[in-house]
Parts: C-alpha cells; structure tokens; sequence
C-alpha cells in the first residue's frame, strides 16, 4: 500500500459529496481552493457564501498543528471568530486508519490542538476487514456522549467510515470537528491520505485530484519521470534522490526490501553516501523496468569524479515476479549506459531471488564479461544486508587502493 497525503480542501470535497452518496447525509461544509492563479471575482461568483460567512484562511500544506505554529489566520478579528465557533456545540476528535488487519477508529470528545494532552480521553476500537460497522461495534466510542446526541453521531462515524472504505482513503482524521445549529458535523480541521495504487478502481471517483508533495519537496527531472511511469502501470515504480552526489545506490525489487537496503546503508555507516531510495514491485514488464533503469542509471552515473561507485541491485526472494523478465529490462538499460558506467567507475552488486531467479542471475553474470562491467552477483544463500556490507567494503577498498596509488 502507498499512502499519498492529499489537501484539506479535497478530503473534505471528497467526504460531503461521498457522505451523501453513502449514508444520505447533507454536511455543511463549504470550502474553496485558492492558487497563485486564483482569480478572486470568479471564485465569489461561484461561490457567494465567500462574501457573507466568516472565513478561516490557513496553508494547505499536508501537516497538522497550524493553529500551534501560528500558520492560522481569520479573515475577522478574535472576537468575531469566537463567535463563530461558538455557534456549534463541542470539538470532536476522529480518526480513522488502516492496518494490516482492517481499520481503526478513534474518537474524543476533547478535540482540538490539545489533544495529545488529552490522550486519556481518546477511545478506539478495530475493525477486521469486511467487517460491518454496526451500531453495537461504535458504542465504546459513543459510551459517554449525552444520548440524544449518539443516534447522529453513530450515523456520522459509519458514513465516514463508508466514504473511508469506499474510496480507499488510508488516513481520514477530524481535528477537531464540531456539530452545528442543526446538529450536524462540520469538520473544522481535516487531513486525508489515500492509496494511490486504488487508483484504477477509485480515479473516477475522485475526480480532478492532485497528490501534491510534501511541503518544501520539488521533484527532479528522473524523479519526475519515474512519477509520471508509476501514474501509467499497475506495478509500483518510485525514485527519490536523496543525495546526486552519492556513491551508494540501490535499484531494489519490494517496498519492503527497499527500506531494508536504504536503512542497512545507513547503519553500516554510509547514510552520507546514499545517493537514492528506489523501488520496483508489481510485477512490471520488462520494457517498465527498461525504462525505469535508465532513468535511475542516469543519476547514478552522473557527474563521475573519479571515485568509485556502487549499485546494489537488491531485492528479497519474489513470489510471483518473473525474476528473469524484470531483469530483461535493467540488462538492457546497462547495456546502453555501458560507457556512462565505465566513466563512473560504477560496480554493480545483484541479490535475487524467486521464480526463475537462476535463469537473470546468469544473464547478469554474462552482461559482466560481455561489456567489461565489474558486476558480482549472488542468490538468495546471501542476505540483504551482506551485500550492502560488500558494496561499501568495495568504497573503501577502492578508496584504499587510489590513495597508494597517489602517494
């Protein structure tokens, strides 16, 4: 699962149009998206309520706690907000999340930039997948509201978590929400994050989205290559470039896997020298990995300064992926960026394992002596972490050996 933060405006976009459709409920929420484009008249005629109701403004920028690092700004003064907020009834805390067994629910009635304060008063309760929210699975978390009140918030938190589930959010938290005049929810503060791998099942509806980066992150040119190959493949293709001057990089098969390797680089002592996180999982094609190659090949060889370099060509033992087929694509991509290698002085190290594992081992081995690559390669009797061991003994090694050589 890939969890993409998305905007406030969106989750909340996403929760009144899908509350209705899922649970028939009408939630008050207004909300309007301001760009650098914006144009001010056009966005009051769209919506005139811009015009009559008191405003909160704040960056919609993927974290919580604005309120705490003054990031939040009234269009009116204290006293006029206070008055806003005063109309409704209570701070409500809810957060629904997905685990490996299904979701969990939280819920308290001491909502808002406090509540890790007020952790105690937090209730929670899980839920397998596919199990039904009934009314008798929400009472812990409704056990103490004034009874009038349960019916509509029982209906509330099952609608939430219809439109949660319906649309494959991983993260829907209301911090706080509170209840209207009429008793209806209005989230005052939300933050959402869906799984981008539902997206063949879920884009439609929702709609126009962007997964916007985490605040202060701009994608380079291959990062933003790999980014628009994973929006068109089921298979999972992502590229983050932690430092272009690294010397120890990594093309790893598995999400997990690839933390395993970008985590071990970092405690065997070479995290300064960890140029990338990479991953490849889904069971990509061979022309998917051919391309993907490429664009990582590009940074790992880029701007050689003499030094050696190393390419851990990773990955834990696959279940179903073809390991020959992907490796078609990666050899290929090798093959025509045999010279820019050679320049950067780049070895590559491969570990693999899995349905026809022997069969790509061989042709790596092969493509070392065919284009004079320096390239080890190992099976699935070598651990993960001894190949990241052996990729930064050959830094130091080669490091070794061209300081003599300079003396």
């Amino acid at each position: 699962m890939a969890r993409k933060k998305i905007r406030e405006y969106n989750s909340k976009t996403l929760l009144k149009v899908h509350a209705a459709r899922l649970g028939g409920l009408d939630l008050p929420i207004r909300v309007a998206q301001v760009k650098a484009d914006t144009d001010f008249g056009a966005l009051v005629t769209a919506h005139p309520w811009l015009s009559t109701t008191p405003l909160v403004v704040k960056p919609d920028c993927l974290f919580g706690k604005r309120g705490k690092h003054d990031l939040v700004g009234l269009k009116l003064d204290l006293a006029g907000a206070e008055d806003f907020i005063a109309q409704r009834m209570g701070k409500y805390y809810l957060c629904i999340q997905s685990t490996r067994a299904g979701t969990d629910l939280s819920f308290s009635e001491a909502g808002g930039v406090e509540i890790e304060e007020h952790w105690d008063q937090v209730r929670s309760v899980s839920l397998a997948v596919g199990e039904a929210v009934t009314g008798e699975a929400l009472a812990p978390l409704l056990a103490t509201l004034p009874l009038e009140l349960r019916p509509g918030m029982e209906a509330f938190l099952a609608t939430a978590h219809a439109v949660f589930t319906d649309l494959d959010f991983t993260l829907m938290e209301m911090n706080p929400f509170t209840l209207g005049p009429d008793g209806a929810p209005f989230p005052l503060d939300m933050r959402g994050e869906l799984d981008d791998t539902a997206a063949f099942r879920s884009a439609k509806k929702w709609g126009d989205l962007e997964f916007p980066l985490p605040f202060g992150r701009r994608l380079g040119p291959a990062e933003a290559a790999v980014a628009r190959m994973d929006e068109g493949t089921g298979a999972s293709l992502k590229l983050s470039v932690l430092n272009p001057r690294g010397r120890v990089w990594t093309m790893v098969a598995g999400g997990g896997a690839s933390v395993i390797y970008a985590d071990t680089v970092g405690d065997l002592g070479a995290a300064d020298e960890l140029g990338n996180y990479a991953e490849y999982s889904g069971g990509p094609n061979a022309a998917e990995t051919h391309a993907y190659a490429l664009r990582l090949l590009d940074c790992t060889t880029a701007g050689p300064d003499g030094r050696a370099r190393a390419l851990i060509v990773g990955g834990g033992i696959a279940n179903f992926t073809d390991v020959a087929a992907t490796f078609k694509g990666i050899i290929q991509a090798i093959r025509e960026r045999a010279d820019a290698v050679k320049a950067a002085r780049l070895k590559l190290f491969v570990r693999r394992g899995g349905p026809n594992y022997r069969a790509g081992l061989d042709a790596m081995r092969a493509l070392g002596s065919e284009i004079g690559i320096d390239i080890e390669v190992y099976g699935p009797e070598a651990s993960m972490t001894g190949i990241c061991k052996l990729a930064i003994d050959h830094l130091k090694d080669s490091d070794a050996r061209d300081a003599k050589a300079a003396q």
